[in-house]
């Protein structure tokens, strides 16, 4: 549990967003991730948790501050390195699934792999193993459309761990689901991250979920508090 996975330091985010001043959103905010374990990101709508995301999960730089992944400086690494690690070390969940809806669920957890180089059989063989895992071993061929809500979410985090990522970043993943459903999902995703390993960091409303989780965070004026 002393493997640090990912570490922010001391972060920095302002936008102008079309203001004469700028809106201050992140202001030193730091925390880190140790393998294995489920932290929570608790705090009110607008109060920067999808902003400390992106920036975590190399979508958006800091004006200030350090991104380290695995010890190493991401915040003002190349494009191209940057990219590497978005694609191989870090999985992203969102409230709504973003799935493709002209691919089936075995499709949408394949691609990922695929562009990361990995042969179609291997990529499809993987996702097959994964939606099993979760449940829907017999949805593979099932489009979007033809899944439930919390089928569709079940898919989305498959395709996040399809390139067996270290870092799972998840913003608001059961906002978009009733109570009973929403407690459903979070329990295949608490399984699956046991399963793999990895660090997660899960922005959430939903205070009887962060309770299950290791740690919980709180982001207060653009710093990051314990909860």
């Amino acid at each position: 549990m002393n493997d640090v996975v990912l570490s922010l330091e001391a972060v920095e985010k302002s936008y102008n967003r079309g203001r004469p001043t700028e809106v201050r959103v992140l202001r030193g905010a730091s925390l880190s991730l140790t393998a294995g374990e489920v932290v929570a990101l608790v705090a009110p709508s607008g109060a920067g948790k999808s902003t400390l995301l992106h920036v975590a999960g190399l979508l958006d730089t800091a004006d200030r501050g350090e991104v380290r992944l695995h010890g190493r400086s991401m915040a003002r690494a190349p494009d191209r390195l940057r990219t590497r690690a978005r694609r191989q070390e870090i999985g992203f969940v969102y409230q709504f699934h973003h799935l493709l809806p002209e691919f089936t669920a075995l499709e949408n957890v394949a691609l990922p792999m695929r562009a990361d180089g990995a042969p179609r059989a291997e990529a499809l063989w993987r996702a097959a193993d994964l939606l099993g895992r979760v449940g829907l071993g017999a949805r593979l061929d099932h489009r979007p459309s033809a899944l439930s809500g919390g089928e569709q979410q079940r898919v989305a985090f498959c395709r996040a761990l399809a390139n067996g990522p270290r870092v799972l970043l998840a913003d608001e993943p059961t906002g978009n689901l009733d109570p009973a459903t929403a407690a459903h999902v979070f329990d295949v995703l608490m399984e699956l991250v046991r399963e793999t390993g990895l660090a997660a960091l899960i922005a959430t409303h939903n205070l009887d979920l962060a309770a299950r989780m290791d740690r919980v965070l709180r982001l207060e004026n653009g710093v990051v508090v314990p909860g």
